[in-house]
């Protein structure tokens, strides 16, 4: 079975949702429905620099990445935020997730961005030993301040 990734079309909602609901829970947050549909519309507008990704076996969406585009003040090109990951539980430790990455570092590298970045939690252990693998550690520390 070979998996296929490709840019998700507004037709791949209902497939997309019930694993960024699986995201959700996985990180403990809830994201409201009004947001979600905000992120949504925002995959499929030309003006926004937010993509959507998806991991395709026999036409089953088994995984998703969500990439954002922004300007940095470290360097002369573009950077590439990769900001959700999330890969079927059926599907984790089969190569999909580090395939989803080099999708959006191809993705990075078409736009002439200069970087690819991400995040995960401290506790994610598996998914930090394929980051561990694939990418260098920055060793910053994120910190947040609720607004």
């Amino acid at each position: 079975m070979t998996t296929m990734i490709r840019p998700l079309k507004p037709s791949d909602r209902a497939a997309w949702e019930p694993l960024w609901t699986g995201y959700q829970h996985f990180y403990e947050v809830v994201i409201p429905p009004e947001t979600t549909d905000l992120t949504w519309g925002r995959f499929h507008d030309h003006e926004e620099d937010m993509h959507a990704l998806g991991a395709f076996d026999d036409k089953r969406l088994v995984g998703i990445v969500h990439a954002i585009f922004h300007r940095s003040t470290w360097l002369p090109k573009w950077t590439c935020y990769l900001q959700d990951l999330y890969v079927d539980d059926v599907k984790r430790g089969m190569g999909t997730g580090a395939a989803l990455i080099e999708a959006v570092a191809d993705l990075a590298r078409e736009h002439g961005a200069g970087r690819l970045y991400w995040m995960t939690h401290e506790t994610n252990t598996m998914a930090r030993k394929l980051y561990d693998r694939i990418a260098q550690r920055s060793g910053f520390i994120q910190y947040c301040k609720a607004l």
